[in-house]
């Protein structure tokens, strides 16, 4: 498309830039920057809208596989604070260890985010802060996308082909586009001062079914800290949860985090076509998270690497199926896992012996059906555990019941 500008008044007598763009991508999240690195550097003219005035989010601890390494290259590296070589796993007394052949990465977010920009910015992409998202309709040969000057109040037009939504769970372009709103769950989590027996390279993780479906997690982020947390259902619950739980340990809080994390429900299509335009979702706004962890970093960043996909070859992305079976499998797991109760959590923990916990040190969480296939043909017993858990213990609760 070629280059023009043009002025016009809104109807409240502001001046309207309209510049024409090929895509745009709403939201400076790890996802929406990753997609705008893929694009620029495939020479496509690409626009980054973020409503922040800086890139500063808040700060999070985050954990995910070393393939986030493979992914991004060098925009990785600045922002891992440490690395993971084990988990260990608690239930009613019982614990085993887990090693890691590949050890997972402990992410600052915020550093990530600011990584990524800079590397966005350097393939060639333009990214406006202090711009939020207002609305998109089609003008006959694309897409017109309103943006707010946070500042000022002002609105801009801006014509593109594409529209992305990279702006989190509570997207305003899905919501615009027609897509429904997202299942979420609170995650709730403190920063502690790491416990003198536990290493720095070590994950603790333990199952307490009657105060959360999910799991407790204390994961280090440097030799002296860590964040102790959990995902539940009731933010204020999870709170007190969390707050008894540091008491029981004798952990006092340094800070506390806080956030709305995407339940995948069932998968979302990416893409909806608006006039002669297109709009796509990537990472949190499409719910593209691993719901047995509620980890959505790298499967986020495999989201842009599909939608990419689809905009340079027509619509057609391997990538995106292929993530679409791993996050149903992450789903299947969560199914037949959420109605466990602490005996059936210790049955799980008594059954990884060495020869069963083999496939959990070789392949990653991102690798569910190697680790599935490979535990199953060594235990499957695990098997029955969960075939039993899902179909003996009734549906999901409403909010996270499988969708057809």
């Amino acid at each position: 498309m070629p280059s023009e500008r043009r002025e016009k008044k809104t109807s409240s007598g502001s001046t309207t830039s309209a510049s024409a763009q090929r895509v745009a991508v709403i939201g400076g999240s790890a996802a929406g920057l990753f997609t705008s690195i893929l694009l620029a550097k495939r020479g496509i003219p690409v626009r980054v809208f973020e409503r922040a005035e800086s890139l500063e989010p808040p700060a999070r601890t985050l954990i995910v596989t070393h393939k986030m390494r493979g992914l991004l290259g060098a925009a990785a590296q600045g922002s891992v604070v440490n690395e993971i070589r084990r988990f260990e796993l608690f239930t009613d007394g019982r614990a085993a260890t887990v090693p890691l052949k590949n050890p997972d990465l402990i992410v600052e977010r915020r550093t990530l985010i600011r990584n990524l920009a800079d590397q966005a910015r350097h393939a060639g992409a333009q990214i406006d802060l202090g711009h939020r998202f207002h609305s998109l309709h089609p003008d006959g040969q694309g897409l017109v996308v309103e943006v707010e000057r946070c500042a000022s109040g002002s609105h801009d037009e801006v014509h593109v082909d594409t529209v992305i939504g990279g702006d989190g769970v509570a997207s305003r372009v899905a919501k615009s586009a027609g897509w429904s709103a997202l299942e979420t769950a609170p995650l709730v989590q403190a920063i502690v001062p790491l416990p003198k027996d536990m290493s720095s390279d070590t994950v603790r993780v333990w199952f307490v079914p009657q105060e959360t479906p999910y799991f407790y997690w204390l994961i280090p982020e440097s030799p002296t800290r860590g964040a102790l947390g959990l995902i539940g259902e009731s933010g204020p619950e999870m709170r007190g949860n969390l707050e008894r739980f540091l008491e029981k340990r004798q952990l006092e809080p340094i800070e506390f985090q806080g956030a709305r994390i995407p339940i995948y429900t069932r998968w979302i299509p990416v893409r909806r076509k608006i006039g002669a335009g297109s709009v796509y979702l990537v990472g949190d706004a499409a719910a593209q998270v691993k719901v047995t962890t509620v980890g959505g970093t790298v499967t986020g960043f495999r989201g842009a690497l599909g939608v990419v996909q689809a905009i340079l070859n027509g619509g057609a992305s391997p990538e995106l199926r292929g993530l679409r079976r791993e996050l149903d499998l992450h789903l299947w797991i969560r199914r037949s896992l959420h109605d466990f109760q602490q005996a059936d959590y210790s049955r799980l923990v008594d059954m990884l012996g060495e020869s069963t916990k083999q496939p959990l040190v070789n392949y990653t969480r991102d690798e569910a059906w190697r680790i599935l296939w490979r535990v199953c043909l060594r235990q499957p017993r695990l098997l029955l555990l969960g075939l039993r858990g899902m179909l003996s213990r009734g549906p999901l609760p409403q909010r996270q019941r499988l969708e057809s």
